[in-house]
């Protein structure tokens, strides 16, 4: 079985309660560290690498990000996949090409551009010429950036939804869904729905975000923002 069909498995008959996990790695030993811990998958976040390179998020080059997410993928054997933001202004069948060629599975693609929420049709379009393009060798993750960029209308993030899902899209992430209107989501959204999780312990756990209709959870750049902060703590303490 390849790594996409594997990754493709691990969203299937999820029971409540027990979603699909997936920690974000931005290099090879935080890939190697989550394989060792036993996830079965991974999740790249761009916001993540951006800061390990020394960019501001979404200002990270091409180039730069699928050679990241390249070393993250040779890291493991677990199937990975990679948030590649907007595409980049890749053309359809570049940007397959590229991820593939950087060994992911999957992929992330947003639905706004320098925060302000393109039309969802037309890239429900682009979307379709992505899907045409990868054929089923890609799991494309169309994220829903209404909560994030736009008015916060559940209503709203469902209608893209659903023209992402009818484009091809195999899961869909509204980002930044308040935890309340989880299950209105859950029920007006065909197909697998991830919610983004917290590592600060303030939020839901990602079995409570299970039970309320999360398919699976992922962390954005949160992964890499607390083992900084851990290590600056070890960094001060080596002046005491």
């Amino acid at each position: 079985m390849s790594k996409v069909d594997v990754f493709r498995g691990l969203h299937r008959s999820r029971l409540p309660g027990d979603p699909l996990v997936l920690p974000g790695p931005w290099d090879a030993v935080s890939a190697r560290v989550c394989e060792e811990a036993g996830f079965p998958a991974l999740a790249t976040p761009s916001a993540g690498i951006a800061a390990a390179l020394g960019h501001e998020d979404g200002s990270t080059p091409a180039d730069e990000m699928f050679a990241a997410v390249a070393r993250v993928c040779g890291a493991v054997d677990i199937p990975v996949s990679a948030d590649v933001e907007g595409g980049y202004g890749l053309a359809p069948r570049e940007l397959v090409e590229r991820l593939l060629e950087a060994g992911a599975v999957g992929c992330n693609l947003e639905d706004s551009e320098k925060g302000t929420l393109k039309d969802p049709r037309r890239h429900a379009d682009w979307l379709a010429e992505v899907r045409y393009a990868a054929g089923d060798r890609l799991f494309v993750n169309a994220r829903v950036d209404t909560f994030a960029y736009g008015d916060g209308d559940p209503e709203r993030a469902i209608e893209r939804a659903a023209l992402y899902v009818a484009a091809g899209a195999d899961c869909v992430y509204p980002i930044g869904a308040p935890v309340d209107v989880l299950p209105l989501l859950r029920s007006g959204i065909q197909g697998p729905l991830n919610v983004l999780g917290r590592l600060d312990g303030e939020g839901p756990s990602p079995t409570e975000l299970g039970g309320l209709g999360a398919t699976r959870v992922t962390f954005g750049p949160g992964l890499q923002r607390r083992a900084a902060r851990q290590l600056r703590e070890i960094a001060d303490s080596l002046q005491k």
